[in-house]
C-alpha cells in the first residue's frame, strides 16, 4: 500500500471512530452531583451543637467559611439564584408568593411552587440546560423543579404537599433512598434535593432555641445517612455532593418598644394604595394609585429609622434585586430583628429571613465532598450566584448566561478536575442564548448537542474543529493518492 493510501486510512479511521469530534479532554465517565439544600441553615449552628457528620465530610472535602446569599433572602428567589447563576432581578423570582399588581391576585408560597408562569419567565435553570445537553436530571422538592420551562420539565421530580411535614426524619431517609435509587435505577445524573429544615424550626422557635439545635443534630445525622447511603449504592468515587442552604434566620424583636407599623404612620394611608405586598417579614413592596407615588414616598421614608423605604430606581444597586418588571414603584426592608406590619399584626414568628443579604445573620452553608473536590480545604466566603458555574463545570456542561464566575470556585476542585477543560462553545452556533456576564467581562455563550449529549464540537489548539480538520486531511489525501 503507498504511504499516502496508508495516511488517508488512518485519517479515515480517526474519523469514523466513536468519540471523533467530542469535547478534547474527557476521561471516562461523567460523574453524577448531588445539589441538596437544608432551608434556613444558618452558616453557625455547627458551632453551639454537636455535627460530627458535617465536620467529618468538611475533612474530607470543601468547607467555606460562609455563603452570602442572594438579596432578597428568601427561599424561593435564593434557591433559584443556585440553579440559575443570576442575582434575582436578572432571574425574575422575586419573591416566595406569586402576585398580580392588576388583579391584586397572591397565591402563598406552596400553591406558587407549581405555577409556570411564576418560574418560567426567561431564565433556564440548570436541570433543563444539562437535559439539553444529553443528561437526565431530577429535583426532589427543590423550589422551582415542578415545572416546564419552555416546553421541558425535569426528567423526574416530586413536588411537597400543602401539609407536608418537613421535620419528619424517617420520610427524610426515604427520599433519600428514592434519590439514590434515581441515580443508580434511572440513570440520573444531577439530582437536586431540598428539606424545609431547620427552616421551619428556626421560624416558629427562633434560631437560639433548643428545639432549633435539635433539628441541627437530625439534619447532621441525615448528611451521615445521606453519605452512607452514597457509599452503599456504589457511588462515593463517581458522585459529587453539595450541601448548601438558601439563607440563614434571625431573632425577631417581638418586644420592640417601636415595632414598624405602617398603618399608623403619620401622613401614611392604605387609601393611597392600589396594590400591597406586606406582610411577609422584613421586606414590602407598594404600588401607590396614580398621582400618589411622591406622597406616599414623602410619607414613608424617614418615618421610622429601622424602615428604609425606595423608590424603585434608588434602590441600593448592590441588592440587584429592583431592576426586573415585576417590582414595584416602591419597595422597602427593615433592619434585622423587625418586620414589617402592614394593616394588622400578623406576624408571630419568632425567627426571620429576608433581611440585608450582608447581615452576619443571613449568611449560609456550603459543604462539598467527592471525586472533583479537593480534601480538608476551607475557602472564604462568596456570594451563591457563582455556584452555578461550578454546579455546570462538574457535569461538564455549557452554562447558561449568567451572573457568576467559575474562577471564584474553581480552586475547590482537585487538580485533574480543574484541568479538565470545560466545554468550548463555538462561535455561531446555537444553542445558549445571550451573555455571561462576569465582574468586568462579558462572553457569549453558545453550544451544540453531539451523541451521547456532550458538548462541541471538539476544537484543536489552533481553533480549528477537530471533524473539519480531519475531513480537510482526507481530502488533501485522497488527491494525493488519486
Amino acid at each position: 500500500m503507498r504511504p499516502s493510501a496508508v495516511l488517508l486510512a488512518v485519517a479515515l479511521a480517526a474519523l469514523l471512530a466513536p468519540g471523533a469530534g467530542l469535547p478534547v479532554g474527557r476521561r471516562g465517565p461523567r460523574n453524577k452531583l448531588l445539589l441538596v439544600s437544608f432551608d434556613g441553615f444558618r452558616w453557625d449552628y455547627d458551632q453551639d451543637v454537636e455535627t460530627p457528620n458535617l465536620d467529618t465530610m468538611a475533612l474530607d472535602g470543601v468547607k467555606a467559611r460562609y455563603m452570602t446569599p442572594a438579596f432578597v433572602t428568601m427561599t424561593s428567589p435564593c434557591h433559584f439564584t443556585l440553579v440559575t447563576g443570576k442575582y434575582v432581578e436578572n432571574h425574575g423570582v422575586v419573591h416566595n408568593m406569586f402576585y398580580d399588581t392588576a388583579t391584586d391576585m397572591k397565591l402563598p408560597y406552596y400553591t406558587t411552587l407549581g405555577l409556570r408562569k411564576w418560574w418560567d419567565n426567561g431564565s433556564i435553570p440548570i436541570w433543563i440546560t444539562a437535559q439539553r445537553q444529553g443528561l437526565r436530571t431530577g429535583s426532589f422538592f427543590y423550589p422551582g423543579g415542578n415545572v416546564t420551562y419552555q416546553g421541558t420539565a425535569v426528567t423526574l421530580s416530586r413536588k411537597e404537599g400543602i401539609l407536608h411535614d418537613y421535620k419528619n426524619e424517617k420520610e427524610w431517609r426515604a427520599n433519600v433512598d428514592t434519590v439514590m435509587r434515581w441515580f443508580t435505577d434511572e440513570g440520573l445524573d444531577l439530582v437536586t434535593l431540598y428539606f424545609g429544615e431547620p427552616d421551619s424550626t428556626g421560624h416558629r422557635y427562633g434560631p437560639d432555641s433548643q428545639q432549633r439545635k435539635d433539628m441541627v443534630m437530625q439534619v447532621d445525622r441525615t448528611v451521615g445517612y445521606l453519605r452512607d447511603s452514597i457509599r452503599r449504592s456504589g457511588l462515593e468515587s463517581s458522585l459529587n455532593l453539595i450541601v448548601t442552604s438558601d439563607h440563614g434566620m434571625t431573632t425577631v424583636n417581638k418586644k420592640a418598644s417601636d415595632p414598624v407599623e405602617l398603618r399608623k404612620i403619620t401622613n401614611f394611608t392604605f387609601e393611597d394604595i392600589q396594590f400591597y405586598l406586606l406582610d411577609y417579614g422584613p421586606n414590602g413592596m407598594l404600588l401607590p394609585k396614580e398621582g400618589k407615588l411622591e406622597a406616599v414616598y414623602e410619607a414613608l421614608k424617614d418615618a421610622h429609622p429601622k424602615l428604609h423605604v425606595y423608590k424603585k430606581e434608588s434602590f441600593p444597586k448592590s441588592f440587584h434585586y429592583a431592576n426586573n418588571p415585576r417590582i414595584t414603584p416602591l419597595l422597602m426592608y427593615s433592619d434585622p430583628g423587625y418586620v414589617i406590619h402592614g394593616k394588622v399584626n400578623l406576624q408571630s414568628n419568632n425567627g426571620e429571613h429576608g433581611f440585608d443579604n450582608g447581615d452576619i445573620s443571613m449568611k449560609t452553608i456550603f459543604r462539598a465532598v467527592g471525586p472533583s473536590f479537593r480534601r480538608g480545604l476551607e475557602v472564604e466566603p462568596f456570594e451563591s450566584v457563582h455556584v452555578y458555574e461550578l454546579l455546570c463545570k462538574l457535569l461538564d456542561i455549557v452554562p447558561e448566561a449568567n451572573d457568576g464566575a467559575l474562577s471564584t470556585l474553581l480552586p475547590t476542585l482537585t487538580p485533574e478536575a480543574t484541568s479538565t477543560p470545560s466545554p468550548t462553545p463555538q462561535a455561531g452556533t446555537s444553542g445558549v442564548p445571550g451573555t455571561l456576564s462576569t465582574p468586568g467581562t462579558a462572553r457569549s455563550t453558545s453550544h451544540v448537542t453531539s451523541a451521547g449529549g456532550r458538548t462541541g464540537p471538539a476544537r484543536l489548539p489552533g481553533g480549528c474543529p477537530a471533524l473539519t480538520t480531519g475531513m480537510l486531511l482526507a481530502t488533501v489525501l485522497l488527491a494525493q493518492a488519486a
